[in-house]
């Protein structure tokens, strides 16, 4: 490993790694627009010069690799007045219109203006050359040719990345623009990822635009709930509503990217139809009713069904929508009932998109494969519905299952037809709760802490952002309550709810596959799960 010195402090790092990485190990920023760590290095923006010891000329720190005993100066006269250089020039044309550009305050031409430049332009405004603004190009993306600094991250990741190449530079010298190749538009499932990457406000996501000021946004670091990948994200919101997702740097898992179809996910996570409320039936429709009184009724329901039919009779459903602990606790639940009649909804709509040799997945299922570790098979389902059926189970706890839209409402009234209770365990109003005798609102997982196990077996952190609505609460929570009820604890006001924590710390206990885990020790990257890769 190569050891160096970054403005007088020496660092020692791997091999093969360039100047910007190094001096990122020690602390120091280099300034740079065009270099990406997950995308071919080109060294066209000039923004990362350095003064390397011997060497005649200024270096780019994006292409020079560091080396044993190398000597490097980011902030020497030589490199701030190269700054200050590439700085005035790439102003030069660049509009005058940050209050009202959708990059304030997370563009790095701003960031680098005012920790290098300062300066004002010697470029009279009238002066400047005109390109387009707010041009729709596709793929959720709106280009402003003006903003841009032609660091051409956006045409490699479409060139490297995704190998769509739908956006290319056009024209020469001052003139030069990004630009869609004449009767085409951005058609790819990665698209908005060039947002990402995009150092300046030049390529903006069209259904963010406007909505809100990056600097009023709290960041909570995530995972995204749309496929089995799980890829690492993080939560931008406000007051509890969710403005966007982004990809968060995962290399385990995603890398840096994420798709479009995750991206846009959150908006069926705060909809219309959640529920705030326990609900049963008040004839033709479903009434609100208070926790204490449905949990009663739950919690009496389970003890009659099972001590006139045996615990046999209690069966329930989790679907792979469900955290690990969630399903752990489901599971821990039967287990105090007496009943080993529980499995896993593993569903996914016929239109889902197909695997590809990038991130998405056809399961659309974050955590099936924690279901599995913990016991939890998807090929239960069938012998529990035919066991419904047959009228030995009598009463089914459903937590984020709708089975109704995964079976078809024929098959649903065929096998859970004859069930005499349905209890229902779910964030959202579905046809499932439309045919319970007693729904229960519980959080959806950027409202909870807990964690996904990804096909691969990465058991990965969710943390929450901010409180579920209503009365709405999480799901080991209530099913705490429950198997607390039916031990004969009777509730204590006031008494603080059961954590994640312990309940991943029980699990990391009872089941193998996360044995010597524990929720905080995930990480920011998560670890593997114990069980060998399906």
């Amino acid at each position: 490993m190569p050891k160096l010195t970054i403005d007088d402090r020496q660092v020692e790092v791997p091999d093969g790694i360039n100047l910007i990485e190094a001096a990122r190990l020690c602390g120091v920023e280099i300034p740079h627009y065009c270099y990406h760590p997950a995308l071919a290095v080109v060294g066209n923006c000039r923004m990362c010069l350095v003064e390397v010891e011997k060497a005649p000329k200024l270096q780019i720190a994006c292409n020079t690799r560091a080396t044993d005993g190398m000597v490097v100066r980011t902030r020497s006269e030589r490199t701030q007045a190269a700054q200050r250089a590439v700085l005035e020039f790439l102003l030069v044309n660049h509009p005058i219109d940050c209050p009202v550009c959708d990059q304030a305050g997370e563009c790095k031409l701003q960031d680098y203006y005012m920790d290098f430049d300062r300066q004002p332009s010697r470029f009279e405004r009238g002066r400047k050359n005109h390109k387009g603004k707010a041009l729709d190009i596709g793929g959720g993306l709106m280009l402003d040719q003006e903003r841009c600094v032609l660091c051409a991250r956006c045409t490699r990741f479409f060139d490297d990345v995704t190998h769509t190449s739908e956006l290319a530079i056009f024209e020469r010298g001052d003139h030069n623009v990004i630009d869609i190749y004449p009767g085409r538009k951005v058609d790819n499932s990665y698209a908005l990822n060039t947002v990402d990457i995009c150092p300046v406000g030049a390529l903006t996501e069209k259904d963010f635009r406007f909505r809100m000021r990056v600097w009023y946004l709290h960041r909570t670091p995530s995972v995204c709930g749309g496929c089995e990948r799980g890829c690492a994200i993080d939560i931008h919101h406000h007051r509890g509503r969710i403005y966007r997702f982004k990809p968060r740097h995962n290399p385990e898992v995603n890398g840096y990217w994420m798709c479009d179809a995750g991206r846009r996910s959150f908006p069926a996570l705060q909809s219309e139809s959640r529920l705030t409320a326990p609900l049963k039936p008040a004839g033709e429709r479903m009434a609100p009713i208070g926790w204490d009184a449905a949990l009663a009724e739950a919690a009496a329901k389970i003890a009659e069904l099972s001590h006139a039919h045996g615990p046999s009779a209690i069966g329930a459903v989790a679907g792979a929508h469900s955290t690990n602990e969630e399903a752990f606790a489901l599971k821990r639940l039967m287990a105090a009932i007496g009943s080993g009649r529980i499995a896993a909804l593993a569903w996914s709509p016929a239109d889902a998109p197909r695997d590809d040799n990038l991130l998405i997945r056809a399961n659309r299922n974050p955590n099936a494969r924690g279901l599995a570790a913990i016991g939890i098979g998807a090929d239960g389902i069938g012998p529990l519905g035919e066991a419904a059926a047959a009228g030995e189970i009598k009463m089914l706890i459903a937590m984020r299952a709708d089975l109704v839209r995964a079976l078809g409402e024929p098959e649903f009234v065929r096998r859970f037809g004859p069930l005499d209770y349905l209890l229902v365990l779910d964030t959202d109003a579905n046809e499932t709760g439309q045919m319970a005798n007693l729904v229960l609102p519980i959080a959806a997982y950027p409202e909870l802490d807990g964690s996904f196990t990804n096909f691969k077996g990465q058991v990965q952190r969710l943390c929450k952002a901010f409180d579920p609505p209503g009365e709405a609460r999480s799901a080991i929570e209530i099913l705490d309550a429950l198997a607390a009820r039916l031990a004969g604890a009777a509730p204590r006001p006031g008494e603080a709810p059961l954590a994640a924590g312990a309940v991943f710390a029980e699990m990391a206990t009872a089941e193998p596959a996360f044995a010597g885990l524990t929720l905080d020790g995930l990480g920011e990257h998560g670890a593997p799960s114990r069980t060998p890769t399906a």
